[in-house]
Order: C-alpha cells, then structure tokens, then sequence
C-alpha cells in the first residue's frame, strides 16, 4: 500500500546484479523482478526497491545512507552472510539499546544487521 508522503521505494547500484540477486535471495530469501538486464526489484521485503547496474557502490565511508537489518539471532544472521560471500567489514560491537556488525553484499554495497537481543 503506497502511503503519502512516507519512504516507499529505495535503489541501490549493483556492479553483478546476479551475485547481488543470489546473495539476498540465500541469507534473507528475497525473490526478485528483473526489468531487463540492468534492473531487477524486490518486494515486500519492510521496504520495496531495487539494484541498478553500476560500477559504484553504497558505502558509509562514501556518504550514503546505511539500511539496516533487524535479526534475532546476530551472530546466526553473520554466518549465514559470510557463507553467501558477504564480507563483514564492521565486526559486531555494542551501542546504546543493542548489538550490530556491518557487512557488504557480492556487489560492494554495505548494510549494517543488529539486534537488541544480547548473546
């Protein structure tokens, strides 16, 4: 349902869309819409969006915006990313209110997953 004025839609550059697709679909089981063979989109995933083919990637140390995961399990979420080729870059450390690692995708991008469950 599309609500005014409210975040509906997010894209984010991918340099492999099908290593990008294959990552998500393993650790967070997306399934995906390709529009061609330089746009694929995901749904009902907490926010729809989709990767676009590019040579840059989403990164905090570049400035972009960092979307986060929620899991109840961290370090079960961790290996589930490591065994699909995503590469922890931010090992988990504590913040007020919880638990989070950061970790980048086969495409370069970077996402952070945390928690609020203590292991």
């Amino acid at each position: 349902m599309n609500e005014h004025e409210k975040i509906n839609y997010v894209e984010f550059p991918a340099k492999d869309i099908q290593a990008t697709k294959e990552f998500f679909t393993q650790v967070f089981g997306w399934s995906f819409q390709d529009y061609g063979p330089e746009y694929t989109a995901f749904f009902n995933q907490g926010l729809a969006g989709g990767f676009f083919k590019a040579e840059l990637c989403s990164s905090t140390s570049n400035g972009a915006a960092l979307i986060v995961f929620y899991s109840n399990d961290l370090e079960a979420t961790q290996v589930k990313i490591e065994n699909a080729r995503g590469v922890v870059v931010k090992p988990i450390f504590s913040f007020p209110g919880g638990r989070r690692f950061h970790f980048t995708e086969p495409g370069g991008n970077e996402f952070a997953v945390w928690s609020d469950i203590n292991a």
